[in-house]
């Protein structure tokens, strides 16, 4: 039981039966050791040169995957604890939720499910899974092989996003079948009908809002930061058509005007354009951390008036607004419209998917003298040319940006004797 009273010892319950620690000072709950096990993770600290929306390299001011986790992190401790639930276990799986995500962010993602196909696709869910439970040294069985961080199974199930194995040719799902037996352990207790519905726990859907929270008010306020838009400026048709083509595409143009009419009615939002002064960039962060409070909030106060709680586990559901999913979704299209699908970008997307299929070509030739050696090790235990092909997939999806090509130039171009294509920059 912890200091709630509302979490179990089936909830604090690990994988792998770790001893009591000798000394334990300060004493920390099972949740707050799963926290540390996540902050002091080899996987967290590379996010920091992993791609968000803009590379890691482009400027000092605009956000990584290891500052995206951060501000995730905090508005899911807030939102948690304003719902009475564990905060630290809403906090770690938003630490957490972006560790499997390979170099050059989504796009690399794409990549990578592609390539991945043989050995049942990939999703950076699904490998945030595996690599808390198989990748990350921190604890072995008693055969002496990696369970990853071995945290607790109210944790691991707040890490799920998507929890059910991929079928057929799904995109999103947060397993993948070699992880398996894990999977079924972390979600033994829940509900039948919920595990048949892919429920998530309560502590999951928290973590999943403070995502979308957070991605969609800072990446607009790293576009206009980088001078990619102007929020006095707006061209809604290709908003809307953004809108519709990533996020919501049901969306009418009422639904959607409504929407932004609701967030520039906010005091903060702008009228003029960004000009790089403090002034400015005080206002900027105002209108950040007015539109967190007013998504949050609502949620909060949607949530409370839908049941009495506790909001724990799978005794409740998070409730969000459809004007807040719609007023998100908004802003997320402002992003996709002035920086995802900004020429510049596109092109060098492009760039980026040909690299990280060259690399996981030269990897698979050259394995396993190519790869780092816990990857080289799980090579020669694999079974098959689908499980070498997914040691593969874990060693380009645990590289940064930057080690992504430094990689190719030492695999790809000097193996080619340089005639490869150049400039290949995050």
């Amino acid at each position: 039981m912890d200091s709630t009273g509302l979490y179990d010892e089936h909830d604090s319950e690990r994988w792998v039966v770790e001893p009591p620690k000798r000394v334990e000072a300060p004493e920390r709950t099972p949740y707050e050791r799963d926290r540390a096990r996540v902050v002091h993770a080899a996987a967290s600290r590379r996010l920091a040169a992993k791609t968000q929306v803009h590379g890691p390299q482009m400027d000092d001011f605009v956000r990584n995957r290891l500052t995206h986790s951060l501000e995730v992190a905090q508005v899911a401790r807030d939102l948690s604890r304003a719902l009475g639930s564990q905060p630290d276990i809403a906090e770690t799986a938003a630490l957490a939720h972006d560790l499997g995500h390979p170099p050059f962010g989504h796009n690399g993602e794409h990549a990578l499910h592609a390539l991945a196909e043989p050995c049942g696709g990939f999703e950076g869910n699904a490998q945030t899974l595996r690599l808390l439970t198989r990748l990350e040294a921190k604890t072995v069985d008693e055969t002496g092989r990696s369970v990853g961080l071995n945290l607790t199974r109210a944790t691991l199930d707040a890490c799920t996003k998507y929890p059910w194995p991929r079928t057929g040719d799904q995109t999103k799902f947060g397993v993948y079948g070699d992880d398996l037996p894990v999977f079924t352990w972390l979600r033994e207790g829940t509900p039948a009908a919920d595990v048949a519905l892919g429920r998530r726990c309560v502590e999951a859907q928290i973590m999943d809002l403070a995502d979308d929270v957070a991605y969609s008010v800072h990446d607009v306020e790293d576009g206009v930061v980088a001078e990619r838009l102007d929020l006095s400026r707006l061209d809604r048709p290709a908003v809307w058509a953004a809108v519709r083509d990533w996020y919501l595409p049901d969306a009418t143009d009422h639904e959607l005007e409504a929407a932004l009419t609701g967030l520039t009615e906010v005091g903060s939002w702008p009228d003029a354009p960004y000009d790089g002064s403090r002034s400015s960039l005080a206002a900027l962060k105002n209108l950040t951390s007015d539109l967190i409070g007013r998504f949050c909030g609502s949620v909060q106060e949607a949530t409370f008036a839908a049941a009495p709680g506790p909001f724990v586990r799978y005794g409740a559901d998070l409730v969000v607004p459809d004007m807040a999913r719609v007023e998100m979704a908004v802003l997320k299209g402002i992003a996709a419209h002035y920086v995802m699908q900004a020429d510049d970008r596109v092109a060098l997307m492009t760039r980026q998917r040909e690299l990280v299929s060259e690399l996981v070509e030269a990897l698979v030739v050259h394995a396993p003298a190519s790869l780092d050696r816990m990857f080289a090790e799980d090579w020669e235990a694999a079974a098959d040319d689908a499980a070498r092909l997914r040691v593969v997939i874990d060693q380009v999806a645990s590289l940064t940006d930057a080690s992504a090509v430094t990689w190719h130039d030492r695999l790809v171009r000097q193996g080619s004797g340089g005639a490869a294509k150049t400039g290949w920059r995050a």
